[in-house]
């Protein structure tokens, strides 16, 4: 889980969140942005 209070989530993060997936051994990870209105619009899940 990587979480962010940022204006829009670009492409390094979400090459951290995989960085990070492929670290731990883990298959499926969240980037959590709170900077957005609606908390589940700044939810973005990858597997991997």
């Amino acid at each position: 889980m990587e979480l962010k209070s940022i204006e829009k989530v670009l492409g390094v993060h979400e090459s951290q969140l995989l960085t990070y997936m492929r670290l731990s051994n883990k298959r499926v990870g969240l980037l959590i942005n709170f900077n957005v209105q609606i908390l589940k619009n700044g939810i973005t899940r990858r597997v991997f």
